[in-house]
């Protein structure tokens, strides 16, 4: 547990300056041990150097940054400490395999850097075998019903991860998904863990599965191994909880959204939940924002 929480306290770190010079040596004093060290660590627990860790944030980073403001390459370079439009370019091409030029005029789905917590898995297991007790969650939730027109789903099947498993899933199918997903300009919401209902779970898959809506039109080619289907209009009853202090908190916060799901009865409102139309969506949880999740509706 000290080694996880000094690469935790590593990524802290590079989050709060990622727009600065970071050192070794700096990092090393942020987890408390030799920069050698700490270094070993942080390869040990995320599988990459720090440094490689820190420069393909600051190319998701820019990338985003391209996909968004219409910026100049050059500029966006020197704003994600790059030093040169050479230098920028061969990096992202290695990253993204597309130049930032064609990334920042045809915008595909790329694989964006997601900077996990080496804390979560832990946390994780954890609270498997524990009740929630953690009173600095709030226990408000929110429910608020957004309508959905006929659009297209892009998604990942598993084979075995059922139920929405988000770990599970993610050892079965990677983590790349996320990152992935969340490059869609063209995307309704943000990337999210599905569980399918059985009209839309294809042989030799199972109920779970990563995706994003897009709009109907959308007709850019899908990554290799990615699925779209069509989905009819719905309502989408969003369920949102309220921020919460610690990230470390994220399961907690999420179970408390899933049992307000769970005992939600929108018959009163003239509603009722149709999970034939569309597969229930788990967009995590974050500290700032809430745990946040949402099940399709029709009128009764």
């Amino acid at each position: 547990m000290d080694k996880i929480a000094a690469v935790s306290r590593m990524q802290a770190y590079i989050a709060a300056r990622l727009d600065e010079e970071i050192t070794l040596e700096a990092l090393g004093r942020a987890a408390g041990y030799s920069k050698f060290h700490a270094a070993r660590m942080f390869r040990e627990l995320t599988g990459q150097t720090p440094f490689a860790y820190i420069r393909a944030l600051r190319l998701t980073r820019a990338a985003q940054a391209l996909r968004d403001s219409g910026g100049k390459v050059i500029d966006v370079a020197l704003d994600h400490q790059f030093d040169s439009h050479d230098g920028f370019s061969r990096a992202f091409a290695r990253q993204f395999d597309i130049t930032p030029q064609k990334y920042q005029r045809e915008t595909p789905p790329v694989r964006y850097f997601v900077p996990y917590p080496v804390t979560h898995p832990y946390i994780y297991d954890a609270e498997e075998h524990t009740t929630m007790t953690n009173e600095k969650v709030p226990r408000t939730v929110t429910a608020t019903p957004v309508k959905r027109p006929a659009r297209k789903l892009i998604l990942l099947r598993a084979k075995q991860t059922k139920d929405g498993d988000y770990f599970a899933f993610c050892e079965e199918m990677g983590c790349e998904w996320e990152g992935l997903l969340d490059s869609i300009p063209e995307k309704f919401d943000a990337p999210a863990l599905l569980t399918l209902p059985p009209n839309l779970v294809k042989p030799g898959t199972s109920n779970t599965a990563a995706g994003v809506e897009v709009p109907r039109d959308y007709a850019k080619p899908l990554p290799a191994g990615y699925d779209m289907i069509d989905l009819p209009p719905c309502t989408m009853l969003y369920f949102i909880g309220a921020p919460y202090e610690n990230e470390d908190d994220f399961c907690v916060a999420i179970k408390i959204a899933a049992a307000a799901m769970e005992a939600y009865d929108p018959a009163p409102f003239g509603w009722e939940f149709a999970l034939e139309l569309a597969p229930r969506f788990n967009f995590g949880s974050s500290a700032a924002g809430g745990a946040k999740l949402a099940a399709p509706l029709k009128s009764e």
